[in-house]
């Protein structure tokens, strides 16, 4: 296998790349966020209903506001990380070989082995490539031939990085 395709100068793409690559780190924030939500409203819940309200009322609505805090982060960072990142907008490249990913922007290069390849999770723009339990980088699918997309896909599932449709 060896599929070989460019990344054109896009002022929105290293944005996409950003939020992809935050929003799998920054889940959890949204996860914590409802959980102390809930609690909060459920314990303004309670303790309207046995007549505790002045007491537990600084509490629950603690918990409500750092709830909804957290919920808002992760998109927040990922907004901050489109804005900013469109000042890194340079032409780029990949070349995957059935050894490695190799990537090239600007005047920078680097490469992942498919060794080090943990898994891979499909999204609906990107394929993103863990090495270990972190995010490492991304495969772009739109700008790729359907044909390149389905021989990596394939290459992928044969390998057990991806799971099967």
């Amino acid at each position: 296998m060896h599929i070989r395709f460019d990344v054109p100068a896009d002022p929105t793409y290293p944005g996409r790349v950003a939020a992809a690559l935050s929003s799998v780190r920054l889940r959890v924030y949204g996860y914590i966020g409802a959980v102390l939500t809930a609690v909060g409203v459920i314990g303004f819940a309670v303790s309207w209903g046995f007549g505790w309200l002045d007491q537990i009322a600084p509490l629950c609505l603690t918990l409500v506001l750092a709830g909804l805090l957290s919920i808002l982060y992760g998109p927040w960072v990922r907004l901050r990380a489109r804005r900013r990142s469109g000042r890194y907008t340079v032409e780029g490249a990949y070349d995957i070989t059935d050894d490695n990913i190799m990537m090239r922007s600007g005047s920078e290069s680097g490469g992942i082995a498919w060794d080090g390849v943990a898994q891979v999770r499909d999204t609906p723009e990107f394929w993103i490539v863990y090495v270990g339990r972190m995010p490492a980088t991304v495969i772009p699918r739109r700008l790729m031939s359907a044909e390149d997309a389905e021989t990596l896909r394939a290459f992928m599932v044969e390998r057990e990085l991806l799971q099967p449709r």
